[in-house]
């Protein structure tokens, strides 16, 4: 792998930015004394990184964020899986979209990785993890949680579409 300065610039704004929308603007519902859901824009720029710069640096983009994001502003004790979460949701919707073969910018482009991403992600391996780790009932963490991705999921499409698309339209103009 060969990073240029750009994309480790793309990887290290998209990073803070995950990690300020995650740890600062993300409303957090405790459940049994611990955060049980985490509804917020925390994922976006992970999820752009993996469309913007590819599946690999979006791992990246989402492992940093979960450390840098836990020695910033710890919720609790750190929990290795979910950085490997966090690692998969940058690097599973860039797989996915290149399994597409066409490139493209329609919205249902974005939608499906993004919603096979977070349905792993989001909806199947974290409430799993915090019911193995913490006892938390798995009824009590997925109808809000489920909840929460009905309404997300087409809203992160909607956005990573948008900005993927204004932020290639702007490299080219500047290659020119």
């Amino acid at each position: 792998m060969n990073l240029k300065i750009r994309d480790i610039t793309y990887i290290a704004f998209l990073t803070g930015l995950s990690v300020i929308l995650t740890r600062v603007l993300s409303i957090r519902v405790p459940i049994f004394g611990i955060e049980g859901i985490r509804i917020g824009f925390g994922p976006l720029p992970i999820i752009i990184a993996s469309f913007l710069l590819g599946p690999t640096e979006g791992a990246i983009c989402g492992a940093l964020a979960d450390v840098v994001g836990y020695f910033i502003n710890p919720m609790g004790p750190y929990i290795p899986i979910f950085t490997v979460i966090s690692t998969l949701r940058g690097f599973l919707p860039g797989i996915i979209s290149l399994l597409f073969q066409k490139k493209g910018h329609s919205f249902i482009y974005y939608f499906f990785p993004i919603l096979i991403s977070q349905t792993i992600t989001s909806i199947i391996l974290a409430p799993l993890s915090l019911h193995i780790i913490f006892r938390m009932p798995l009824g009590v963490i997925l109808i809000p949680t489920l909840i929460s991705q009905i309404i997300l999921i087409p809203i992160y499409s909607f956005l990573v579409r948008e900005i993927v698309v204004l932020a290639r339209r702007s490299d080219l103009n500047e290659a020119d």
